[in-house]
């Protein structure tokens, strides 16, 4: 026997004790209460003999109850239903007299009206315990939605919608573990963390990994932007300041997750990944999907169905989900106070502080979030749709307070795989055949704090650089925890303000941090400043900072170029950096390109500053609150992974081929950035359901006004103010057939947020009209999607020539 068997075995073992000891304190207290049920001799019996009466008679029901009850009830099945009902309590006090019969001694009695009362609480006490423990085991779970969605489709007769058949083309399933470095990774396959993975890799028809390289900014805003919506451009860290409308951009806040996603689409006029029959679960952005469930961006819109908070309330509308997950939450506040009292007492370094409500966001993470997530994308693959894009927060989270390789950390793995391992064998049982592709966003460095290293804070270094007042104390630097605005959100709370962004006085510097990034603006100066007139006004500011042993370089404008500057005066003009050289020494292939890159965006800061990196020990030191950072260049923070079926395409194959036709080479070889894992995640959509182009250019999921409008509603410098799908009038210019790089189909929706049929042209150039298709939504038991649209797995119909069968999930193909 394995040891899933005996983890199987055992976790079967501890329920029968635990609904045992349920039902004997049950028995003990009914004792108590009913004046004709006894479990003691008439001379009467110590506590512990009385408990061991209860447990004999508890012990002696439950078995009798398993092993007689079938028995009778199938006998029984002729008797009239009424009749049965009614002979059901009767034949249920019997089996407990029967019991009370066989404790030794005869202490156990009860009159044959009250046996009736005592069999039926117990019976229905050990119902309610049994379920509530089962409801954590994920084997039990499945069986559940399983048994719910076959129930659903049964109803649906021969008048519901037709079921895709296993037999057409698969639908895709992207599951991103948040922060989970290739490293990472492979060594918790290697160390059985995590089984699934493991047996994944060592099959030979299975899936197959590789690593790729993020951009600079190496955290969850950047690099999801770009895989859902092809382009990162002028996103320079999970923070900014944009002078011009005085507003400070996070990542994390719906307002600006909404305006960064318009931009993405505004610049590659592109619906996003999950145009076509697409659901977003639990990310920032929506991907151009038309089901939606705790997306970020989405909080910010009007309309019932929109906001984040109604996935929440959609899976914990069933008592079953709720149930599990509020044992699990609990389970996970305890765990999480034994863990930060173990590392205190311990004295594990490097260590913050992990009080105050900070348990409770790390069970919302990795139990509400987690389970929240998993059941909307469960629901979806019941329901057939195409391609679906879920995040799972919970490793990064944990690996932010406890550190990127703690054994918490590792702890988080394993239930991720867990969950894994849910979804691959729910997709035996659904309607269409699913491929599973695992990806990260990035990974973590390890290190310690900033802060707690050196004493002071980025912001004290900078304002003694530009000799402004340093308090005394350092003070602590705001994390930038996803995790903490999603609980906000959720409970219908707005983000927090961080006030202390902007300065006192406009002539004081704001000083930002993105894990070990970190961004110095001076907004009294307009447009981005020179290093020329910076040095003018704080001489002494550049020099503090690029020698500080906690800093390994900056990049900084400048009158003839922008120069990144490195400890003892060394500068080098930004089109000259070379990989393994200069300031750049540490950081590895690709980190020239990657600076060079962020230097054209429009928004890069006055400064910006990159942390310190060991390449012996594999640290850096963040400039927030955070053990386990990412955020900017050094480590395994740049290094996440991708793991896909072998049956798709080579990603290298895929940039090989995209360097033939002419784009630039990679440095260093391999998958670099998220624009280009975006192109590799299209290309193997497109290899199940064919390339489709939109006639007409349109706006993700046909979005409304936002809540709170972002400031000076203005393009970004440099670009056009048309988007697509929000001009004024109808659009006048068609995308054409040929369109260069991977198109999109989106899916257009009328002014009042329902469906219309959308005009698509086939590769040869014949028109093609996709129609949404009338759904009966997600299995009982999964989320609801958040859209006030019904499912939309399209059925395409031709315009000229014969009919043909619509492909299941998907455009009819040519």
């Amino acid at each position: 026997m394995d040891d899933g068997k005996w983890r199987t075995a055992g976790r079967a073992l501890m329920r029968v004790i635990a609904v045992w000891a349920v039902s004997t304190l049950t028995m003990l207290a009914l004792a108590g209460a009913l004046p004709d049920f006894q479990l003691q001799s008439d001379d009467g019996d110590t506590i512990t003999r009385t408990a061991f009466t209860a447990a004999w008679g508890a012990g002696a029901f439950g078995l009798l109850s398993a092993l007689v009850w079938p028995v009778l009830v199938r006998s029984l099945l002729v008797v009239p239903a009424l009749v049965l009902g009614a002979l059901v309590f009767f034949l249920n006090g019997s089996l407990l007299l029967i019991a009370l019969r066989l404790i030794p001694d005869g202490r156990g009695d009860a009159a044959p009206e009250t046996a009736v009362v005592v069999a039926a609480v117990m019976s229905a006490v050990a119902s309610a315990t049994s379920t509530a423990l089962a409801v954590r085991d994920d084997d039990a779970y499945r069986r559940r939605l399983s048994r719910l969605a076959y129930r659903r489709r049964r109803r649906g007769g021969p008048s519901g919608p037709a079921e895709p058949g296993r037999d057409g083309p698969p639908g895709t399933v992207f599951l991103q573990f948040d922060g989970v470095g290739h490293d990472v990774l492979v060594k918790a396959a290697a160390d059985g963390l995590m089984p699934t993975v493991a047996g994944w890799l060592a099959d030979s028809s299975g899936h197959r990994l590789t690593p790729w390289r993020t951009d600079w900014s190496s955290q969850t805003g950047a690099s999801q932007l770009a895989i859902l919506h092809g382009s990162n451009h002028d996103v320079p860290a999970f923070r900014w300041y944009e002078k011009e409308t005085g507003t400070v951009m996070v990542s994390s806040r719906p307002a600006s997750a909404l305006e960064m996603q318009r931009r993405a689409i505004r610049r590659t006029h592109d619906g996003g990944l999950l145009a076509v029959d697409g659901a977003s679960r639990g990310n920032l952005f929506s991907g151009g999907a038309g089901q939606l469930a705790l997306v970020l961006s989405m909080a910010a819109r009007r309309g019932k169905g929109r906001r984040s908070r109604a996935g929440y309330f959609a899976y914990f509308a069933d008592p079953a989900n709720a149930t599990r997950t509020a044992l699990s939450f609990v389970a996970e506040v305890l765990r999480e106070i034994g863990q930060s009292t173990r590392a205190r007492a311990r004295k594990v370094t490097p260590r913050i502080k992990r009080g105050g409500l900070y348990p409770f966001i790390r069970a919302f993470a990795t139990v509400v979030e987690r389970d929240v997530v998993v059941a909307a994308v469960l629901g979806d693959m019941f329901a057939g749709r195409t391609a679906v894009y879920a995040d799972l927060v919970a490793y990064d989270e944990v690996a932010h307070h406890s550190g990127p390789r703690s054994r918490d950390a590792e702890k988080v793995l394993v239930r991720l795989d867990r969950s894994l391992a849910l979804i691959a064998k729910i997709a035996e049982h659904t309607p269409r055949a699913y491929r599973i592709v695992l990806l990260s966003d990035h990974g973590q460095s390890p290190g310690e704090t900033f802060a707690g290293q050196y004493g002071l804070t980025l912001k004290d270094l900078v304002r003694a650089g530009c000799g402004l007042p340093v308090p005394r104390r350092a003070q602590r630097t705001r994390s930038a925890s996803e995790a903490r605005d999603a609980v906000r959100i959720a409970l219908h709370r707005p983000v927090e303000g961080q006030q202390d962004e902007h300065p006192a006085k406009l002539s004081d510097p704001i000083v930002l941090a993105s894990g070990n990034l970190g961004l110095i603006s001076f907004p009294d100066i307009e447009g981005r400043a020179s290093r020329e007139q910076i040095e003018r006004r704080h001489p002494a500011l550049l020099s503090t900072l690029a020698n500080h042993p906690g800093i390994g370089f900056l990049l900084v404008g400048g009158e003839d170029g922008s120069v990144v500057l490195g400890a003892g005066g060394a500068r080098v003009p930004v089109a000259e950096l070379t990989d393994g050289e200069g300031p750049l020494a540490a950081f590895g292939i690709g980190a020239a390109d990657a600076v060079r890159r962020t230097d054209t965006f429009p928004h890069v800061a006055d400064v910006m500053v990159n942390s310190m990196y060991d390449p012996a020990t594999d640290t850096v030191h963040a400039f927030e609150e955070q053990i386990g950072s990412h955020g900017g260049l050094g480590g395994e923070q740049s290094r996440p992974f991708l793991l896909w079926p072998r049956g798709l395409t080579d990603p290298l194959d895929i940039v090989a081929a995209e360097t033939a036709e002419g784009a630039p080479a990679p440095p260093g070889g391999g998958l670099v950035g998220a624009e280009a894992v975006h192109r590799v995640l299209t290309r193997w959509l497109q290899e199940s359901s064919g390339p489709q182009v939109p006639v007409r250019a349109e706006g993700f999921a046909g979005a409304d006004l936002a809540d709170e409008p972002f400031p000076a509603d203005t393009p970004a410098p440099g670009e056009s103010a048309v988007v697509p799908g929000e001009t004024d009038g109808p659009a006048q210019a068609a995308v054409p057939t040929e369109a260069p790089g991977p198109a999109q189909a989106a899916m257009s929706r009328k002014t009042d947020g329902s469906p219309q049929a959308a005009m698509l042209r086939r590769t040869d150039g014949s028109p093609q009209t996709v129609a949404p298709r009338e759904s009966d939504g997600p299995a009982q038991g999964a989320v609801p999607t958040e859209t006030s649209a019904s499912s939309q797995a399209p059925a395409a119909t031709e315009a000229s020539g014969p009919t043909r069968a619509p492909v299941p999930g998907g455009p009819d193909l040519p």
